[in-house]
């Protein structure tokens, strides 16, 4: 790949945090503003670059080309000079109206508070996604596309329409106040959640797991969990939870790019940085008297992360299953408790309860049941597996099934 193609995915995270720092001093009046500006810094890295090769200290290049072409913007421009001079100068009268406070802790802020504002209860929820892989992550329309299995237009619209919204609410860039935070936490823990899920269960017609994704959202996770005022039991919770999945990446998917099933994954690829990391996150999260689910979905995956596959183990996960569906009832758990009620007690009793809740436009559904029935009676197992790969739509998914037909057919 040329230098000029790996500048913006090299600097991506510097790109993210140009933006958000000129969104929060623009406003969300300003939003294409503050990313023209970062475009256009990372177009003259990638000329200047590609002639001269990279500068000794490159982020430093970058900031300051940032800060300069924002500066021209605001000195030049006359809407500014006219209507939003006067409250920025009201603003940050401590300041050079046309400073551009680069520092890693204004980044932060930043970063944060754009983080709130992004997830205003106006705004729907695949926008909001939409708009902190777009703002906060960096991502490019086409990505961002991907990610959602859409096209450019529709995101075009999508992204268009929460931008006027957060212009019509006149919604400000900034940490709410506590009670406030707690209201709004709900919607930034979900599109943190969904931005994780977009990666670990991606539909891509070319990836079955989008890392990039997944570390975007524990990043994000991150940033909530050192700060003083969203370090939250639920955030512990969710960031625990992400880096016991985020453990099992390398063995998760083969050196081809298929999916490794849970009982087919060497234990000895999981990563146990990340396993001890989810542990004090999830230690963390117990200081509180709240029960969010993301604590018992992190409680479920930490008891994935441990090696030995006996009963103490599968009854632990189920147990926390039961409780889970209780909190927060989905079809997809209840799927999933029936494979641990199989480890648990047995296939039969799992087809029973699976059977149960006959869910026919689903291809993990007759994915399940074709693994259940398997070594009972084969010949069911390779019905519903066909099932599964009628509905499947992504190759990798089909790949795996047709391999299960053929080992029954075998």
């Amino acid at each position: 790949m040329e230098q000029q193609e790996l500048i913006p995915h090299l600097f991506r995270s510097e790109y993210r945090k140009i933006v958000s720092v000129l969104c929060r001093r623009f406003g969300f009046d300003e939003m294409e503003i503050a990313e023209d500006i970062a475009s256009e810094t990372f177009l003259t890295a990638a000329q200047t670059w590609g002639f001269n090769g990279l500068p000794q200290n490159p982020v430093a290049w970058l900031y300051r080309v940032a800060q300069n072409k924002a500066k021209n913007y605001l000195q030049r421009n006359l809407t500014f000079q006219t209507k939003v001079a006067p409250q920025v100068k009201s603003d940050f009268s401590d300041h050079d109206e046309t400073d551009i406070d680069l520092s890693p802790q204004n980044i932060s802020d930043s970063q944060l508070q754009m983080m709130f504002a992004i997830c205003h209860p106006s705004i729907p929820p695949e926008a909001q996604v939409g708009l902190s892989l777009r703002i906060l992550c960096g991502f490019g329309i086409d990505e961002i596309a991907q990610a959602f299995l859409s096209n450019k237009e529709t995101i075009n619209k999508r992204l268009y329409r929460a931008r006027e919204k957060l212009r019509e609410e006149k919604i400000k860039i900034e940490l709410p106040g506590p009670a406030e935070i707690d209201k709004r936490l709900d919607a930034v823990l979900t599109t943190i959640y969904l931005l994780f899920n977009e990666g670990y269960y991606s539909i891509s017609q070319n990836q079955v797991l989008r890392q990039d994704l997944c570390f975007e959202a524990i990043r994000l996770c991150q940033m909530l969990a050192d700060n003083e005022h969203t370090n939250k039991p639920p955030v512990n919770a969710l960031l625990a939870l992400m880096y016991f999945h985020a453990s099992r990446f390398d063995a998760r998917v083969n050196e081809t790019g298929e999916i490794i099933l849970y009982d087919d994954q060497d234990t000895n690829l999981w990563n146990i940085d990340m396993i001890l990391k989810g542990g004090y996150y999830l230690n963390r999260s117990a200081m509180g008297s709240t029960l969010s689910k993301y604590h018992l979905e992190a409680s479920i995956a930490y008891w994935s992360t441990q090696r030995a596959d006996n009963k103490e183990k599968w009854e632990n996960i189920l147990q926390l299953y039961n409780r889970y569906l209780q909190v927060a009832y989905s079809p997809i758990a209840a799927l999933n408790r029936t494979y641990a009620l199989a480890k648990a007690n047995s296939k039969e009793e799992a087809i029973v309860e699976a059977e149960k809740l006959n869910l026919t436009g689903n291809q993990f559904y007759f994915a399940l049941l074709g693994q259940l029935y398997t070594g009972i009676d084969d010949q069911k197992a390779k019905i519903n597996f066909q099932k599964a790969l009628a509905i499947a739509s992504n190759p990798a998914d089909k790949k795996i099934i047709q391999k299960k037909i053929d080992e029954l057919e075998d």
